[in-house]
């Protein structure tokens, strides 16, 4: 199966340690999976919330589809995700009990269908960050001088 990435969350790998990753699939209208299918989400911002013992992504942006006139959706409502009941709940305590989040990493289709990658995170503070930056800074001299 291929698999064409619509939108990535890079800024997810600078601000959190990503501990355990998910796929899930989204429940989409019609407008929102052909204007995926044109390039058009974008995951900045948002983040995964559970209600009722179901999962729902918050602050995903799916532009209007250009050829919807007025059956278009709104392009920042709240869509449910496709997971396993266990899943689910797996989830819904880690989160309670243990003080992490979770966030969406990927937008892409696979078999023209919309997935989501999903993970299980823990923040990062100042002082991690600055660790990141300084070892992914090493890295990049020791390829440089190995070039030479």
């Amino acid at each position: 199966m291929s698999i064409k990435v619509v939108s990535e969350n890079k800024k997810a790998y600078h601000d959190y340690f990503i501990l355990e990753k998910y796929e899930a699939g989204l429940a989409l209208l019609g407008t929102e999976i052909k204007s995926i299918r044109q390039g058009k989400g974008q995951l900045k911002d948002s983040y995964i919330s559970f209600s009722k013992n179901e999962a729902y992504v918050k602050g995903m942006h799916i532009a209007h589809y250009k050829e919807g006139n007025r059956f278009n959706h709104d392009e920042a409502r709240d869509r449910k995700l496709l997971l396993h009941k266990s899943e689910i709940i797996k989830l819904q305590n880690k989160v309670k009990l243990s003080g992490l989040t979770i966030i969406p990493l990927r937008l892409y289709l696979s078999g023209g269908r919309a997935k989501l990658e999903i993970a299980l995170c823990r923040g990062k503070d100042l002082y991690d960050k600055r660790q990141d930056a300084k070892i992914k800074s090493m890295e990049r001299e020791a390829q440089r001088s190995m070039r030479f």
